[in-house]
């Protein structure tokens, strides 16, 4: 068996830049996987290229900016499947590259929306199904912004820095409520640099991307930190920057 056999997981931002990646580690993982993001056809082709069976895909675009809307796909994926027993969120966006104090304010709160309200939604939606699947997993990919902010990324920075406090948050709720478990459910963090596709760094070894986490390696991490493997990892936040590329 494979290690998230016969587990429904759940992928927020299925078709952004890192979102395919994941998609395609989970399903050789065995996972059967939701996945969902705002572009209906972006979702149909990434399922057309996973090629899975029917019972073992799932795909519905969701406005993650609304609260109910959120609640809604939970709440249809447990009356599907009878369970979810992870959540990667993946949903980006970045705005920057001005000093903090000419970058126009309104950044944050395109930032703010994509990545604090999407995390909130999320989270609240699901954290009861994930508790109630006996090995729940909230995964959020973050930034190394958020502990290290730079004065060209304010905005960002503090945006990853605030989705990342509510994801410990819910990791602190989970250890509190499963006292004779702390193991069942977990919330942690998985941080990048940035993100580098094979298409970006094809020829670039010497380049700037040799810093950014590869899409295949941190969809391994993400995979890792869904199974079994990482039960005992709650609250915590594995960072994947700062490294040569291979």
């Amino acid at each position: 068996m494979s290690a998230l056999d016969g587990r429904v997981v759940a992928i927020a931002g299925a078709t952004g830049g890192l979102g395919p990646a994941v998609a395609r580690a989970l399903a050789a993982h065995g996972a059967t996987l939701a996945l969902t993001d705002v572009d209906a056809a972006k979702l149909d082709a990434l399922a057309a290229e996973l090629a899975l069976p029917a019972e073992r895909v799932d795909v519905r675009t969701v406005d993650l900016l609304d609260p109910d809307a959120t609640a809604a796909w939970a709440a249809a994926l447990v009356e599907r499947f009878g369970t979810v027993a992870g959540l990667a969120h993946l949903v980006g966006g970045w705005r920057g590259g001005e000093p903090l104090p000419s970058a126009p304010l309104e950044d944050w709160t395109l930032l703010h929306d994509l990545l604090v309200r999407t995390v909130q939604h999320t989270s609240r939606a699901f954290a009861g199904p994930l508790l109630d699947s006996g090995h729940g997993r909230f995964v959020l990919v973050s930034s190394k912004q958020a502990q290290a902010p730079t004065f060209t990324n304010a905005a960002y920075g503090a945006a990853k820095a605030a989705a990342e406090a509510w994801t410990l948050a819910l990791a602190d709720g989970f250890a509190q409520q499963e006292a004779d478990d702390p193991r069942r459910a977990t919330a942690n963090v998985v941080v990048v640099d940035a993100i580098a596709t094979a298409a970006m760094v094809e020829g670039k070894a010497d380049s700037a991307y040799r810093t950014f986490a590869d899409a295949d390696d941190i969809a391994a991490a993400i995979a890792y930190v869904l199974g079994d493997g990482a039960s005992a990892m709650n609250g915590q936040r594995l960072q994947l920057h700062g490294g040569t590329r291979r």
